[in-house]
């Protein structure tokens, strides 16, 4: 389970998050949703340990992250704007290198795997500096992923894909659903949201301010009308 307290964050004057108080379900995937400048990256960013909170508490499974940080991150998955690959690097040299990072048992195999998985056998041993947007991004989520993690964070991740790219990443999320890991994503897909989540928080100005189940929902209008009913 992963449980937020009164999480403040302020940079200078502007206060980013208001005391979000935020609960996930152990297995559960949850859309984060919110207008830009909402707070909804910095709260993943302070999930994962990359970001300091001003104020607040972060529970990881009831352990606090910043007692625990070590053992927790080895527990978290996070996918961000940024790839966080080394553009020299072929896809199975980047996995290589971050499955030994955390200690990953046959590395290799497992990241064979992965690269298989998201479909980019045939170009595992180029260098990602030639690759799209799209198969940067697939890679990426394989890099993500790497270590197994029962806690995986995902920042706007189907953004500038193609159809392609996007059916691979929701397959994957499902496939991890399956498995039980906690999923947080933020998005502003709505048609991603309702294939692969349980349920969405909407955050505005730094605060959560109300949450519903998407299981049940008849279509994407359904969704949108709440949450522009909740935004507005």
């Amino acid at each position: 389970m992963i449980k937020t307290s009164l999480l403040t964050k302020k940079i200078g004057e502007k206060e980013i998050l208001r005391g979000v108080n935020l609960t996930v379900k152990e297995g559960e995937t949850t859309a984060l949703l919110g207008p830009n400048g909402a707070g909804k990256s910095t709260v993943l960013k302070i999930i994962s340990g990359l970001l300091e909170a001003t104020s607040g508490d972060v529970l990881i499974n009831n352990m606090k992250l910043k007692a625990n940080e070590e053992v927790i991150k080895k527990t978290i998955g996070f996918l961000s704007h940024s790839s966080y690959l080394y553009d020299h690097f072929s896809p199975i040299e980047n996995l290589v290198y971050y499955g030994k990072l955390y200690d990953v048992e046959d590395i290799e195999v497992r990241a064979k795997e992965l690269i298989s998985m998201v479909g980019l056998s045939l170009f595992m041993h180029e260098p990602v500096r030639s690759f799209s947007r799209g198969m940067l991004q697939r890679i990426a989520i394989a890099r993500a992923i790497i270590h197994s993690p029962s806690i995986l964070l995902l920042d706007e991740p189907h953004t500038g894909l193609d159809q392609r790219a996007v059916s691979i990443l929701n397959n994957v999320i499902l496939q991890l659903k399956q498995e039980g890991t906690t999923i947080i994503m933020v998005t502003h897909d709505f048609h991603q949201l309702i294939e692969t989540c349980d349920k969405a928080i909407v955050m505005k100005q730094g605060l959560l301010i109300d949450d519903f189940a998407i299981s049940g929902a008849k279509n994407v209008k359904d969704i949108k009308e709440m949450y522009a009913g909740l935004v507005s």
